[in-house]
C-alpha cells in the first residue's frame, strides 16, 4: 500500500514518529483536521511504540541472563522499522512498517 499525500496530513504523520510526546501532538492536531495519511502514521506509530516497550522489557530479562547481544539485535531491527516509517511519512507516503505494519493497521483502526 503506497499513496503520495500532501498537506497537514504530512505533517501529522512526521511529527506522530517524534516519540510519544510528538505522537500525543499528532493526534491532537489529527484530531483537529482528519486526513487519511495522518491515521495511517498514527497507527503504525502507535504500533512501534508498544513494539518498543516489549522490546525494552525483553532486553531487561536478556540483561539478567547476560545476553545483551541479542537484546541490541532486536534493538537495531526497532529502530529500522522506525526509520522506513519515518522516511514514509518524510516522502507523504503510506508505506506499511514490514512485518507488522498491516497488523498495526487492523488493530488500531479506530484511530483515524
Amino acid at each position: 500500500m503506497s499513496e503520495t499525500t500532501s498537506g497537514d496530513g504530512k505533517t501529522i504523520a512526521i511529527v506522530s514518529y517524534l516519540w510519544l510526546v510528538g505522537w500525543v501532538i499528532a493526534l491532537i492536531m489529527h484530531n483537529n483536521n482528519k486526513t487519511e495519511l495522518g491515521a495511517f502514521h498514527l497507527r503504525q506509530t502507535l504500533g512501534l511504540m508498544i513494539l518498543w516497550f516489549v522490546v525494552w522489557v525483553i532486553n531487561i530479562v536478556l540483561a539478567l541472563m547476560d545476553i545483551v547481544f541479542v537484546g541490541w539485535i532486536f534493538s537495531l531491527a526497532l529502530f529500522v522499522l522506525w526509520l522506513l516509517g519515518f522516511i514514509g511519512a518524510i516522502q507523504g507516503e503510506k508505506k506499511l512498517i514490514p512485518v507488522l505494519g498491516e497488523q498495526f493497521q487492523d488493530w488500531f483502526k479506530g484511530i483515524g
